[in-house]
């Protein structure tokens, strides 16, 4: 009996998800709690594991879709099972489909899933194309609207396929350097080859090949799809910087001093390996601390209200090969700081592994973007929407500085405060970021 693939709910708040990924192809054997396809929810990739073994049938939802929760994205057959294919739902669309839909034989010939391979075709045709074994998405239509004939058929099985299609620069390329058009692929419009896929065959042929060397310092562009991760960064941040009235305060403190209580818990810790030190669990202790006396800062925004949170749930920035996500330490105005080390330390790691939630990445009130470990001094965060406030972290710098009457020699950090100037006004959010400069300048104050 065929079994239906359903968009995962993978976390509390999971209302959809987009298919960003198919490791199979329709026709392929797939095991049982074998990957299958990766879902893509708020910039976190899952993959998922097929619920049954067979023959992946037929993939219901294409890659680049979003649907909600339970929506079927494929069916998975028993060998040798024919069924009937089934419609796919509209992006976003939550009704899934039971297996009552899944019934009757294919029909012969013209199915759904031949004529979205091979395009448009008269019935004639395909029952031609059927009889000399030809493969209908091979063969160019002369009909209306591009649509296969019987005659289109007939010429493609006495004469072979249509010269390739090339664009003229391509073709005077292919001509001049003796390359085969026939075996390269094209990447235009229609799968017309183009100048820089030429090129790509003559960097794959190696530097022996004819006019290689001519063209040595032609190389071919790579194009990365902008999809996935980065796509929903991109969009994220586009919308947050058009629905946000963004403001950016900028200010250096001083660190000397919680550098010196850190060296002392990494010494006193030094065997414990649960617990990694950083700066970043005295900046969340900080913020959490501040938040709490400018509870304002602490909001997000929904619809027509804004949400003023009593816990801290503290979004921490991390870098990725692939883009930016921001797991989120909940209840952080309570931990201390060994806590905050341990479970930053851990959301970090699942973030790099691929293994956060949905639950893991969402929900946050605040967020922190650390850069000090980097060059940069300064920068403007982008608002997490719909928080109010983010925090951006600088790299710790020495310099001189006036302390009781002497010159010393200070570490300092830059911090910069981006805020939504439609909820928090500039001098409570100034007012704000002072208490948090005040917090880490005298950590006993926090940590007591």
């Amino acid at each position: 009996m065929a079994t239906t693939v359903t968009m995962p709910k993978l976390g509390l708040t999971m209302k959809q998800g987009k298919v960003v990924k198919w490791l199979k192809a329709e026709g392929d054997s797939v095991a049982g709690g074998e990957i299958l396809y990766e879902v893509e929810t708020d910039k976190i990739t899952n993959k998922i594991e097929s619920p049954a073994s067979g023959v992946l049938f037929q993939i219901v939802v294409p890659k680049g879709t979003t649907v909600a929760v339970g929506a079927v994205v494929g069916i998975i057959a028993e060998p040798g099972e024919q069924l009937e294919r089934v419609a796919g739902p509209t992006a976003g669309a939550g009704v899934p489909k039971t297996e009552a839909a899944i019934g009757a034989v294919a029909a012969p010939g013209g199915g759904p899933a031949e004529e979205r391979k091979a395009g448009p075709s008269s019935p004639a045709a395909r029952r031609l194309a059927k009889e000399l074994g030809v493969e209908l998405a091979r063969v160019p239509g002369t009909g209306p609207g591009g649509r296969v004939t019987e005659e289109d058929v007939r010429r493609f099985h006495e004469e072979g396929p249509p010269p390739p299609r090339a664009t003229p620069l391509a073709a005077a390329m292919a001509r001049e350097y003796g390359v085969d058009l026939a075996a390269v692929a094209g990447t235009g419009d229609a799968g017309r080859i183009t100048r820089d896929d030429v090129l790509r065959a003559l960097v794959r042929a190696g530097p022996g090949a004819q006019g290689a060397e001519a063209i040595a310092g032609e190389r071919p562009v790579q194009r990365v799809p902008f999809e996935g991760m980065r796509r929903a960064i991109a969009d994220n941040m586009h919308a947050s910087l058009q629905n946000a009235a963004q403001l950016t305060l900028h200010t250096e403190v001083d660190v000397t001093e919680i550098l010196r209580v850190l060296a002392e818990l990494r010494e006193e810790h030094k065997g414990d390996e649960s617990v990694r030190l950083a700066l970043t669990p005295f900046l969340v202790m900080a913020a959490a601390r501040a938040l709490q006396r400018f509870p304002r800062m602490n909001s997000t925004q929904e619809g027509e209200e804004i949400l003023v949170h009593e816990a801290v749930h503290m979004g921490i920035a991390v870098a990725l090969p692939e883009g930016l996500i921001v797991p989120v330490l909940r209840d952080a105005d309570r931990k201390g700081i060994l806590q905050l080390a341990r479970e930053a330390q851990d959301l970090a790691q699942k973030a790099r592994e691929g293994l956060l939630t949905p639950d893991e990445a969402s929900g946050g009130t605040f967020t922190i973007t650390n850069l000090s470990r980097s060059v940069v001094d300064g920068f403007t965060p982008i608002l997490r929407p719909p928080e109010t406030g983010i925090l951006g972290v600088g790299r710790v710098v020495e310099k001189p500085a006036v302390v009781r009457g002497e010159v010393a020699v200070r570490s300092v950090l830059t911090l910069s405060l981006t805020f939504d100037h439609r909820i928090v006004d500039g001098a409570p959010a100034a007012e704000f970021l002072g208490a948090l400069c005040r917090c880490l300048e005298r950590p006993g104050t926090m940590l007591a």
